[in-house]
């Protein structure tokens, strides 16, 4: 019951995730490459950190 209240973690990962993908593909289409590739380098670190959140 008291859980409902708590942050789940890997949800707020795989948000930033899915934010960080989304911001990358918008620089591609907008021709940064740059910045398309620091934001999947970003979007990259996430992912590791959400499977060892899930893992555990």
């Amino acid at each position: 019951m008291f859980g409902l209240f708590k942050s789940n973690p890997v949800k707020a990962l795989k948000k930033e995730y899915e934010r960080k993908l989304e911001a990358a593909m918008k620089a591609q289409r907008n021709g940064d490459m740059r910045t398309h590739s620091d934001l999947m380098t970003e979007a990259d670190e996430l992912y590791k950190r959400l499977l060892q959140q899930q893992q555990e």
